[in-house]
Order: C-alpha cells, then sequence, then structure tokens
C-alpha cells in the first residue's frame, strides 16, 4: 500500500472478540502495529510500553491495534507476562487487541512478512510494521522494522502529533519537531494566504540562496 491508499477492511479475531475492522474503527484514528510471535522479547516490551502509553494515544484520539501470528489462546496468556514484565501495569491494565494471524492471511496482504526471521515450521514472521490510519480510512503513515529492531512508541505519539496537525493546518513540522515548537507555514500558500491564516504572525528565515521559503510560526493551536 502507498500513502493516501484505502486500507482495506476485514474481520479478525482478537483477544477482546472478533472485529470488522472498519465497524472497530469508527469515525477514529488507529494505529496498527504487527509482531513477529507472542511469548518474545522485544514484542513483550513494545507491547508493555505501547499499554503504559495508552492513555497518551487516547488523548490524541487514536485507537491501538496490535497483531501477531499466534493464536487468541495464546495472546490470553501472553498479555500476563506483558503485565508481569512492567513495574507500572497491574494485573487487566493492558486494554490493547491483538489480532490472531495464525495463517498468516493478514501478515501477507499487507506484506508485513520478513524473510529473515523464519518460525519452527520455516514459515517467515510479521516484521514490525506501524500503520496509521485516519478518520477516512486512508493510509497516513507506514514504518517497517526488521524483528531485531523494537520501536519507539513516544516518537510514534510525535509522528501522530505531526500527522494530525498538518491534517488540520496548513503547516509541515521541522526536524525533531515537538507539540509547542515552531512548525513551517507549507510553501504553497502566497504571502496574502499566510498572513490571513496565521494572523499572529510568522518568522522569515533568511537563507543564503535569498530564497523566502522558511517561515516559522507557532500559531496553530
Amino acid at each position: 500500500m502507498k500513502l493516501g491508499d484505502q486500507f482495506p477492511n476485514f474481520e479478525a479475531e482478537t483477544n477482546e472478540g472478533p472485529i470488522k475492522f472498519y465497524d472497530w474503527l469508527g469515525d477514529s484514528w488507529c494505529m496498527f502495529f504487527s509482531h513477529p510471535a507472542d511469548f518474545t522479547p522485544v514484542c513483550t516490551t513494545e507491547l508493555g510500553r505501547a499499554a503504559e502509553l495508552h492513555s497518551e494515544f487516547q488523548k490524541r484520539g487514536i485507537k491501538l491495534i496490535a497483531m501477531s501470528c499466534d493464536p487468541v489462546e495464546s495472546h490470553q496468556g501472553w498479555i500476563k507476562d506483558i503485565e508481569g514484565l512492567s513495574s507500572s501495569l497491574n494485573e487487566g491494565d493492558f486494554k490493547i487487541p491483538i489480532i490472531a494471524d495464525p495463517k498468516r492471511e493478514l501478515a501477507v496482504k499487507f506484506q508485513m512478512l520478513d524473510p529473515d526471521e523464519i518460525d519452527k515450521e520455516g514459515i517467515p514472521l510479521p516484521a514490525r510494521a506501524v500503520f496509521i490510519i485516519g478518520p477516512d480510512k486512508k493510509l497516513k503513515l507506514s514504518i517497517l522494522y526488521p524483528a531485531t529492531t523494537g520501536r519507539n512508541f513516544v516518537e510514534l505519539l510525535r509522528v501522530i502529533d505531526s500527522l494530525k496537525l498538518t491534517a488540520a493546518k496548513k503547516v509541515a513540522t521541522p526536524a525533531d519537531w515537538k507539540m509547542g515548537d515552531p512548525a513551517m507555514v507549507v510553501p504553497s500558500l502566497s504571502k496574502e494566504e499566510a498572513d490571513k491564516l496565521f494572523p499572529n504572525g510568522y518568522e522569515l528565515k533568511e537563507v543564503p540562496s535569498g530564497k523566502q521559503y522558511l517561515r516559522m510560526t507557532t500559531d496553530y493551536q
């Protein structure tokens, strides 16, 4: 899938029961993230961290849904390890549905398989995919990590802040941006349009080329 493509609807079993993806998503944003397998070290730390930050995702209107190729019964046991490993989670605190994909149907559909990670049957396991999907059911971001590299969920929150802001305002976010930092007025806006949309002003950054394309503003909140 390419950015802007319609994310496919699907039905799946999860540890919280069966879902129809579009019905479950509703009008929300969503982060769909896959894992190679249950009871594996990196995955356990990742889902623990996602659960610890669950309230931060909720504040941003983001639904979380995970996926592993193991069955629901395995997920139920694994969740106890996820909660037990985290110093800030108690039993029952884990609130993220985990899709069961034992036949690799979704992993193949979404091109998540990692050719370097093989299970005991010799079948490739899912890589660590991240898909962020908007209320319009379109793909807004896609990142694919190998199985050996755990994800930074604080960085994913930062990315979500940028995606939601730039979907609503005529700005782009610079390197290492975080909410509250100056953003950039998009180059496609004329001076007249920028003056109207950012009445509290913006700063024009001078560059050696003399081109006036770097306009910084905090007038976006």
